[in-house]
């Protein structure tokens, strides 16, 4: 049987690789397998979740409903996170201060902790009326000083109608910067771009002064609002004729292009920002990465991505009738110019068509109905397929998140996970069966044929039973997981490994444990590591054990985010306390194997990534197609 060697002393069957599979020159996998609710009602009730918030009288629930999870916004359980009550700026200590940005001055605050907070200032043109589905304008100039001391509202999520916190005019920008710093001081920027499954700023208003404090002053860090749902991802040849695709990821490039016009006047460098999101964040990054084929328009000069969400991304041609359900349910439908009738009705009316339904001839509606489309331009093809090409911009990265792992011990003859990192918990259905499992992957991804979700099901067979879960919640769980956020990390990596320079990628594998996740039976959810990254009390986060048992991580995590901005690696600003941390593809001590940091409280270390967990991203890659990721 002829073989691939990439690694030393490690093959893979060509046989038994995809055609279009991509792995690094080096690495082969030894043992690949062949290719291969009701939760209808579940999959309706979903809302999507950003779990950077535990809200703990939640999680120690034993009757936890699992129809309460899911992507971006909580529906019922959780209490409100950051879209519904944002993280308030720390109160000013001495007079404020004024930037002028050319098309308007802003009033900032002044910390004591020796920050400028810049909060509200606009990136853009409020997307009204006949600004609605299109890409982004400039921002209109006004001769008046502009308030920047509180934070602007919320881009609109589905379910969810204008509040003084919410509006359709939400495209805003927070800078947050040293004092001191002036347009000769050229320092590192970090651009956040939150989560939410693209229906929601499920991290909006994030406070960055800590990370600021924590690079001893030495970098500008900014996050921003982008549009969602319909009013951010509205797909129809009407939109791509008289408007724009994909006006919710334009946001996001109209405000790198801001940041490359304005942000020296906040003392930051633009030849030197780095990227950095979380979940649909991640995704973005990663569609930024590929946008244009690959174009570098020299916006960054490096990545990170926390758990990559590739949801299902059609063709524009494929959601014809999506439009035409949101189009009817506004009032529209029967309009001579449906497009033009859309802009003309109010925000309320757009609102509640704003929600989700079943792909036609499905059943139950996909935990994420509005997402990116391949539009020819922006994005020109299916992300792995782009990452596959070598189509992307080749810079440093750091991706990972949590990849599903399941150690059981018994302690007192009770259930302990002493390792469960899992992506899946807080989206996956509360399967009782491999029919439910089907039943759910064929609502979220309407081309998967039986016999796919057949092999679906043989690759996450029963596993070990999870506390206050049906017995195939942990298969999945653990199948969302890896399809949706840890195989892209994974992939994206290998890709760049192969690619670009392998001393340029690293990965990581998030573990940090909370008792009352773990008792829950959600092990390490779906972004965890936020409010380590930036500081408790700065995030959305309801977890505690950051502040108690887990706060040894914090600085390390921190500290790793932080010289990544500064430097383009982890290592040199690293916490004393930390471990050095090698490349993804680099480690001779290893054999060659793919290497990740596994970041655990007190425990930090290196491990390979397990060979059964890549035949498993092989697997999934070879349905990517079909799943159109």
């Amino acid at each position: 049987m002829s073989t691939i060697s990439l690694f030393p002393k490690i093959f893979i069957p060509t046989s038994q690789v995809p055609y279009n599979t991509l792995l690094p020159r080096n690495y082969i996998h030894p043992t690949l397998p062949p290719q291969g609710c009701s939760s209808d009602e579940y999959c309706r009730t979903k809302a999507y979740a950003h779990m950077g918030r535990w809200p703990s009288e939640e999680l120690r629930g034993v009757n936890l409903q699992r129809n309460v999870f899911g992507l971006a916004v909580v529906a019922s359980c959780f209490v409100a996170i950051s879209i519904s009550s944002p993280i308030q700026e720390r109160k000013a200590a001495r007079p404020t201060s004024l930037v002028d940005l050319g098309y308007a001055q802003y009033q900032g605050t002044l910390l004591s902790s020796g920050i400028t907070q810049y909060l509200g200032m606009r990136y853009a043109s409020p997307p009204l009326s006949d600004l609605r589905f299109r890409a982004p304008q400039p921002p209109q100039s006004s001769s008046d000083v502009q308030n920047a001391q509180s934070f602007g509202p919320i881009c609109l999520a589905t379910n969810n109608g204008p509040t003084s916190s919410h509006s359709e005019d939400c495209l805003f920008v927070n800078v947050w910067a040293p004092s001191t710093a002036t347009p000769a001081s050229k320092l590192p920027i970090w651009v956040f771009v939150q989560g939410g499954g693209y229906i929601s700023n499920s991290n909006a208003n994030f406070n960055g002064s800590t990370v600021v404090n924590a690079s001893n002053n030495g970098i500008v860090f900014v996050n921003f609002n982008y549009r969602v749902g319909a009013f951010g991802f509205l797909t129809s040849e009407k939109v791509r004729q008289n408007g724009n695709l994909n006006t919710g990821l334009l946001d996001q490039r109209l405000l790198l292009h801001w940041v490359q016009d304005h942000i020296s006047q906040f003392g930051g460098d633009p030849n030197h920002v780095v990227i950095h999101g979380d979940s649909a964040g991640g995704g973005s990054v990663a569609l930024h990465l590929t946008a244009y084929g690959g174009r570098d328009d020299k916006l960054f000069v490096g990545a990170i991505g926390e758990s990559p969400f590739f949801p299902t991304q059609p063709a524009a041609s494929e959601l014809e009738w999506q439009f035409d359900r949101f189009a009817n349910a506004a009032g529209c439908g029967s309009a001579s110019d449906p497009l033009a009738c859309l802009r003309s009705q109010s925000t309320a009316a757009l609102q509640a068509a704003n929600v989700a339904s079943p792909y036609p001839a499905h059943a139950g509606s996909p935990l994420f109905y509005w997402t990116p489309t391949i539009d020819g331009d922006f994005i020109q093809d299916y992300p792995y397929t782009l990452f596959d090409q070598g189509l992307f911009v080749n810079i440093p990265i750091m991706f990972g998140g949590l990849s599903y792992h399941q150690h059981i011990t018994l302690r007192r003859h009770l259930p302990i996970l002493t390792d469960v990192t899992n992506e899946g918990s807080v989206f996956a259905p509360n399967a009782a069966s491999p029919t439910d499992m089907s039943t759910f992957f064929k609502n979220n991804y309407p081309y998967l044929s039986l016999a796919d979700t057949a092999a679906i099901n043989n690759q996450y067979p029963l596993q070990s039973p999870l506390p206050n879960h049906a017995p195939y919640f942990p298969s999945a769980s653990a199948a969302y997981g890896e399809t949706t956020f840890t195989c892209p990390a994974i992939m994206i990596s290998i890709a760049l490994t192969y690619w670009n320079d392998a001393s340029q990628v690293w990965h990581y594998r998030y573990n940090v444990q909370d008792t009352n996740n773990i008792a829950s039976g959600l092990g390490v959810p779906h972004v965890f590591e936020i409010p380590a990254i930036f500081g408790p009390g700065n995030a959305n986060e309801g977890s505690t054990s950051y502040t108690t048992y887990n706060k040894n991580i914090v600085p390390v995590v921190m500290k790793y985010w932080i010289s990544f901005v500064r430097f383009l690696s982890p290592n040199p600003g690293k916490d004393a306390s930390a471990p050095h941390w090698p490349t993804m593809g680099t480690s001779s001590a290893a054999g060659g194997m793919l290497r990740r940091l596994v970041l655990q409280t007190n425990a930090s270390v290196m491990e390979n990534i397990p060979d059964d967990q890549l035949a498993r991203c092989i697997f999934w890659k070879g349905l990517a197609v079909k799943m159109e990721q």
